[in-house]
């Protein structure tokens, strides 16, 4: 049975940045999913087990028995464990794309003391702007080569509030006790890959900034495949 693939974006953007990747695997005879996680982070704290409602709900209709490839994007790395140990269904790899990674042992905190310094002076009444209010022009242009998609992406972002960045997430024991592997775009996350790499998984890379996957999904979608020996 060929498994299911579970794209999972980042809380801090939504679903359009895993579309164009997910039309790649479907038209390559996968199956895919795309949980919308926009909803994380409403209400009050803590926010990580809404990670895995929500991947939960989008899986609605899927039998337990059907094996699944998890592919995590930027911080919705740290949940992976988390989702992995409430979901019922088998889960024969993970990809983290691009990926904050969980601590070894332990909680792990969404957002390290320096990027929380960054952030704190950003929050009104307690509620942050959409990520890519967060930085310069410069810097946010080059992740987009569509302006159409570039749209779409900048639309659908969440608020979030600085709690959810100030929240630290539980790692299951044993979590990854399956393949687990990484795709390298480029700084800051070229050390997160060293690590994977010293963790024993296999990484690979494939250059560009932090959105790659839409700019380039046909490119990102192989490397997921061949990561996972083609979701076999």
């Amino acid at each position: 049975m060929r498994p299911i693939f579970v794209l999972v974006h980042s809380p801090s953007v939504g679903p359009a940045t895993w579309a164009p990747v997910a039309a790649r695997l479907t038209a390559a005879g996968h199956r895919v999913r795309v949980p919308s996680l926009l909803r994380v982070g409403t209400g009050e704290p803590p926010y990580w087990p809404r990670a895995v409602e929500a991947v939960r709900n989008g899986l609605d209709g899927i039998p337990a028995e059907h094996p699944l490839v998890l592919v995590a994007h930027s911080n919705a790395g740290l949940f992976l464990p988390v989702v992995r140990a409430g979901l019922d269904h088998p889960v024969t790899a993970s990809v983290f794309v691009d990926a904050a990674l969980p601590a070894r042992t332990g909680p792990t905190p969404v957002a390290p003391p320096g990027l929380l310094e960054f952030l704190r002076p950003l929050a009104v009444d307690g509620t942050l702007p959409r990520w890519t209010d967060w930085w310069d022009e410069a810097d946010v242009a080059p992740m987009f080569s569509d302006p159409e998609v570039r749209q779409r992406v900048v639309d659908e972002q969440p608020r979030l509030p600085l709690t959810y960045y100030e929240q630290r997430v539980p790692v299951p024991e044993g979590w990854d006790d399956h393949p687990c592997s990484y795709l390298l775009f480029g700084p800051p996350y070229d050390g997160t890959a060293a690590e994977a790499r010293e963790r024993g998984w296999r990484v690979a890379h494939l250059p560009g900034e932090h959105l790659h996957q839409i700019v380039d999904p046909a490119g990102t979608a192989r490397h997921i495949l061949e990561l996972t020996g083609g979701g076999a």
